[in-house]
């Protein structure tokens, strides 16, 4: 390993025995000692295990510059990111250089000028991979001169030259990136005359600036990020960009609930006081991720557009917040999340989706709603008897003390702010139900938020009423509800 402190010379490091790889090369050398070395490439990528990193690996060994196509929310950035980990650790510079010049291969004037000039003697600086890392988000005012360069009057003035010598060009984000990974972020928000700019990068690996006659044989690894919705939307890429991009890798959403609970809980930024003190089930985090899949493929929303990782993110901050703030109306010293806290997410969710033409005509917030209720629903005939066709099935019906206890008149009102001690007493109020919830308990679940998803999946099943208002939810009979609603027309 050598050692970039004690070398600090172009000699000394020439005598260190240093050779000079692409950044491509220098990837594909890393990461082949990851693997085998049985390391994890990636590492805290969830989901892509199987489809997206095994094709970013194989486009690294390949040498190939990247595009990563799919929707808001599939840690395209974050993957692009995580790249720099198959950097070296440092690079050697030419001291001061603008464009990290390799000093055994310069390519500046600047850089060639000084070896020139002092030899072994030349200056050597070390850059940390970190550094070696740069981003663009493409935007529609992202200029050519932004990107790869233009004449700076300035220096012009300052140095005393004529616009004719290149010493006077002032570099873009892209030669800034020489021996770098160069990330740009939305790729079809680009403007087509700026995306014919990076033709000659890609395929050649030089730049032009204001029609000078030089050639700067750039070392840049690309990495591109594209939104299939914005091909139509706002943009697209230009067909021969497109082609000169090797690999093209398509991310994707996760592909079942425990996956994305993992990424959830791993994204999320929960205060360490908070988490101490607020418990959420297991339930309720499937309950979110639920909820999450169910909008991917709502008739409300638009599927094209997506529904990020970041709606069940900000839903379980959410959650901690809304137990939370009960905890503390109450003065309680630790709380238990609910289900009825759920509807307190719905900021959560009218942000992260779109809705098409239906769902505009429902609402934002009927859509959450109706999103939340859903989720609740399916999750609930997962795991219990539907209550629909239990009778029919077998003989029996197992929500029938339940299903009395409401039709005696009985009502069930829980609201936002109840104590613990009342939500509690409240629930197992409702006779039957704590019974139901024990016969198909699973491991070391809790009773309380099984019994609340009952209450919820019964009222989905529509065998008892519910009626949400701004701050409780009331359950009773669903016939008291028609009787009373047949006196109110009368």
């Amino acid at each position: 390993m050598m050692n970039h402190e004690q070398i600090n010379t172009l000699g000394a490091l020439k005598g260190a025995g240093f050779q000079s790889r692409s950044v491509k090369a220098e990837m594909r050398d890393n990461l082949i000692s990851m693997i085998k070395a049985k390391k994890k490439t990636f590492e805290g990528i969830l989901g892509y295990e199987y489809t997206v990193i095994p094709d970013f690996e194989r486009a690294i060994l390949s040498k190939h510059n990247i595009l990563l196509l799919g929707l808001r929310g599939q840690a395209k950035t974050r993957m692009a990111r995580k790249m720099i980990e198959l950097l070296d650790e440092y690079m050697p510079i030419v001291a001061g250089s603008e464009i990290n010049d390799d000093p055994l291969t310069p390519i500046s004037r600047f850089a060639k000028d000084l070896i020139e000039e002092k030899g072994d003697e030349t200056p050597i600086a070390w850059v940390h991979r970190s550094e070696r890392y740069v981003e663009k988000l493409a935007t529609p005012d992202v200029s050519i001169g932004d990107l790869i360069g233009d004449v700076d009057p300035i220096k012009a003035a300052n140095l005393k030259l004529p616009y004719s010598d290149e010493r006077v060009i002032h570099f873009g984000l892209i030669p800034r990136s020489h021996r770098s990974i160069f990330v740009i972020n939305e790729l079809p928000d680009l403007q087509a005359r700026i995306q014919v700019s990076l033709f000659n990068i890609l395929q050649e690996g030089d730049i032009q600036i204001r029609g000078f006659k030089l050639r700067l044989p750039l070392d840049i690894a690309f990495v591109f990020t594209a939104n299939p919705e914005d091909y139509t939307n706002r943009g697209s890429i230009i067909t021969p960009l497109k082609d000169r991009i090797e690999s093209q890798i398509l991310t994707h959403y996760p592909t079942d609930l425990l996956t994305s609970m993992s990424i959830t809980a791993q994204e999320s930024k929960i205060d360490k006081g908070v988490s101490s003190k607020v418990n959420v089930p297991f339930l309720h985090r499937m309950l979110i991720e639920k909820i999450a899949f169910i909008a991917r493929e709502s008739d409300y929303t638009d599927t094209k557009s997506g529904v990020s990782a970041r709606l069940g993110i900000t839903m379980l901050e959410n959650l901690y917040s809304a137990a939370e703030r009960r905890m503390l109306i109450n003065n309680e010293a630790s709380t238990t999340t609910r289900i009825s806290d759920f509807i307190g997410l719905i900021p959560s969710i009218t942000g992260k989706i779109e809705l098409v033409y239906e769902g505009e005509q429902e609402g934002a917030y009927n859509v959450a709603l109706h999103l939340i209720f859903q989720a609740l629903k399916e999750i609930f005939l997962e795991r219990y008897p539907n209550p629909n066709k239990t009778l029919k099935k077998e003989g029996r019906d197992e929500y029938g003390v339940v299903k009395a206890w409401f039709s005696g008149g009985n009502t069930l009102e829980i609201n936002n702010n109840d104590t613990e001690a009342d939500f509690n007493k409240k629930l197992l109020r409702v006779a039957g139900l704590q019974k139901i919830a024990e016969n198909y308990k699973e491991y070391d679940e809790e009773d309380l938020p099984l019994m609340e998803l009952i209450i919820f999946g019964l009222s989905e099943c529509e065998v008892i009423g519910k009626h949400v208002m701004d701050n409780r939810m009331e359950f009773d009979d669903p016939l008291s509800d028609m009787l009373r609603d047949l006196n109110d027309e009368e």
